[in-house]
């Protein structure tokens, strides 16, 4: 009996995760079918807000876990012929592929087996992990594409999707994404572990000048072609512009933290200025002080040798006078 290693707890302040961004687009009271349920954690946070939601799950003991929180789960392999077979054809508002459809072999007849299960209106919810994030590039550079227990190079991750096939796999599947999203890491921020001591400054500048090189996951939203046509290249340039928005929005503060810190050293300057004022005023004042004690010195001096010089000459005349008397 196994449960699945992504069996894991959903809190508050997760927004910006891919979960928090896959329950906002999902919206509140749906009826949501979530395709690899696993333990139920996400169909347990969408129920808190309202919505009703169906499983599929392979992992008997991982379903069992989730059957709390889900109407009906449906065991299964997804690839399976007939996965969707259970459920009535325009049954749900919302079919969730989140952290699925690379961990299949061929996802394509799955996500397309999806449509039929959708309202009119309806959209499906994907979250996949993005292969071109710059920290597998400069590893692939070292040769190195190293399985992990999860993230990026996840061991069970038999897919890989970048921006551009992504794009051409839900076209191929009949959807336009409608709504893009992302999740972010920097470069040498994942669990990859690389060290930036190993690459050249300017290797690494040039990785990180792409858009794609700092996105994790991509999350989005769906809908079938024949409903929307041409939303696709307008959610892609809003993600590139939510991106550079938020690029700017960091900038900003970085130029508000280097105003402040010029500030606070500004006013420092200022202060020291004061005090060096202040120290040259008492200067001058001690020199023009040392200065007037020298000329009355200098008077006392002239002073002294006149009259030195008055007896010097006085002198004489009184014992010439005398001799002459």
């Amino acid at each position: 009996m196994s449960v699945s290693k992504y069996d894991i707890e959903l809190s508050a302040g997760e927004d910006q995760t891919s979960h928090g961004l896959m329950m906002a687009l999902v919206g509140a009271n749906k009826r949501v079918l979530d395709v690899g349920c696993s333990t139920g954690y996400l169909a347990k946070a969408l129920r808190e807000h309202g919505n009703a939601v169906s499983g599929i799950e392979y992992d008997q003991a991982s379903a069992d876990k989730a059957r709390p929180f889900l109407d009906h789960v449906v065991v299964g392999d997804l690839e399976a012929p007939g996965i969707y077979d259970d459920f009535e054809d325009a049954s749900f508002d919302v079919v969730v592929f989140g952290d699925v459809l690379e961990h299949l072999r061929d996802p394509l007849p799955v996500l397309r087996g999806a449509r039929r299960l959708l309202v009119p209106g309806g959209s499906v919810v994907i979250s996949v992990p993005n292969i071109a994030h710059g920290d597998v590039r400069l590893a692939l550079l070292r040769g190195k594409f190293d399985y992990r227990s999860t993230g990026l190079l996840d061991e069970t991750h038999v897919r890989f999707f970048t921006r551009s096939n992504l794009d051409a796999f839900l076209r191929e599947a009949g959807m336009v994404p409608v709504d893009v999203r992302a999740t972010y890491a920097p470069l040498f921020g994942t669990e990859l572990q690389l060290d930036p001591a190993d690459y050249p400054a300017e290797l690494v500048e040039a990785v990180r000048q792409d858009p794609e090189s700092g996105v994790y996951q991509f999350v989005l939203r769906a809908a079938p072609d024949d409903v929307v046509r041409a939303e696709s290249q307008v959610a892609w340039r809003l993600l590139d512009a939510n991106r550079e928005l938020a690029e700017l929005r960091a900038a900003h503060s970085q130029c508000q933290a280097r105003a402040e810190h010029t500030d606070v050293a500004l006013n420092a300057m200022t202060v020291d200025r004061d005090k060096v004022v202040r120290e040259l005023a008492a200067a001058e004042q001690a020199l023009q002080t040392a200065l007037d004690g020298r000329e009355s010195a200098e008077q006392l001096v002239a002073r002294t040798e006149a009259t030195k010089t008055f007896r010097a000459v006085a002198l004489p005349r009184r014992v010439y006078g005398r001799l002459r008397g």
